[in-house]
């Protein structure tokens, strides 16, 4: 016997009491606000590669909605942490072009930097609670005897 639940409304997911849309937007606006204090655009960001191995290669045999299988909740959150893991590179770069950048002091450069840092920390954090979450969803659907294909 297979018995699958799924939310309503996708968009009633929370993360940490926040929606994601309200996540997105501090998330946003938290970095165009590091970016403007140390004076990058985005055409001036440097390419560089950062995070593990192989995060960026996508399989051909993942859909772009996660598994048929899985319930909209896991979905939404699958979907979610993608998006983390990409704000995630995307600090990761400011990071190092903030280390790299001249400042006028060394208290600024310090600054600077610590306040990245703190945004990889705040979004490592909502990783791993999405990650929580995601596994929470996936349990509930093996305890209901319904097979969820884990890999991303």
């Amino acid at each position: 016997m297979s018995l699958s639940v799924g939310i309503s409304s996708a968009a009633g997911v929370t993360i940490g009491g926040k929606s994601a849309a309200t996540i997105r937007a501090l998330s946003d606006e938290t970095a165009d606000a590091a970016n403007q204090a140390l004076g990058i655009k985005d055409s001036d960001a440097k390419q560089v590669r950062t995070g593990a191995v192989g995060l960026d290669k996508v399989d051909a045999s993942t859909e772009k909605d996660g598994p048929d299988n899985a319930s909209v909740a896991e979905k939404v959150l699958l979907e979610r942490l993608k998006e983390l893991q990409e704000q995630l590179r995307e600090q990761q770069k400011q990071l190092a072009a903030a280390q790299a950048a001249s400042y006028p002091t060394p208290e600024a450069k310090t600054t600077a930097v610590m306040a990245i840092q703190g945004q990889i920390a705040n979004t490592n954090a909502a990783i791993m609670e999405t990650a929580n979450s995601l596994y929470k969803e996936i349990a509930k659907g093996s305890a209901s005897g319904a097979v969820v294909n884990t890999t991303a």
